[in-house]
């Protein structure tokens, strides 16, 4: 059982706040979580908006699962047990870009309802969710990093959309039907929809 410190003296309150940095950056901060299967072109749309922004002027930083999993994640696994870790810290990471004024995106399957409800519940107002939609018949058609044929010989285990659920977003800010569009179209849609969201109020 673990005991909680008692030790602890945050010091939010006499750091430059998020206000501040956000008037020097010149931009509102958000975290821009798309979620999807693995294959649906998160990672693809993440690195075009991220370039996109950049040609505006914008400061981003993008967190990706793959990335993550071999820094701050990299003690975790894929049990339920571990994937709601590896979001819990996400979020929390997102959350302290955020507060530095920073617009993040994110790359995650984050598969269950229950598991994104925690990023938004700690990242709170400033989360967009954006559904990167593809089928599984056309993630595992592309299988760019070969991970549908490892566990469809039963190489992994507990694979989202195989043998572990993917529960699509109900209400997301934005849905990307990859299927239907080219990597532009859909950088170009994402673009469009955010930009507003980052316009920072003088």
């Amino acid at each position: 059982m673990t005991t909680k410190a008692t030790n602890i003296h945050p010091v939010f309150d006499r750091i430059i706040g998020r206000d501040e940095k956000e008037q020097f950056l010149n931009q509102k901060a958000c975290v821009v979580w798309m979620t999807g299967l693995s294959g649906s072109g998160k990672t693809t749309i993440a690195i075009g908006l991220e370039k996109e922004l950049q040609k505006r002027g914008f400061l981003t930083q993008i967190l990706d699962g793959d990335n993550i999993r071999t820094g701050i994640n990299k003690n975790l696994g894929f049990s339920e047990e571990d994937r709601t870790e590896n979001i819990r810290r996400i979020a929390e990471v997102s959350k302290l870009f955020v507060n530095c004024g920073i617009i993040t995106i994110n790359c995650f399957v984050s598969p269950t309802l229950e598991i994104r409800k925690q990023a938004k519940d700690i990242i709170g107002e400033d989360f967009r969710e954006i559904y990167v939609n593809a089928s599984y018949e056309e993630c595992e058609k592309r299988d760019v990093k070969g991970l549908y044929k490892k566990a469809r010989n039963g190489e992994i285990k507990n694979f989202t959309g195989l043998d572990a659920p993917f529960e699509a977003p109900e209400n997301p800010f934005l849905e990307i039907k990859t299927s239907d569009m080219t990597p532009e179209q859909s950088v170009e849609e994402v673009v469009n929809a955010i930009l507003p969201q980052l316009i920072k109020n003088k």
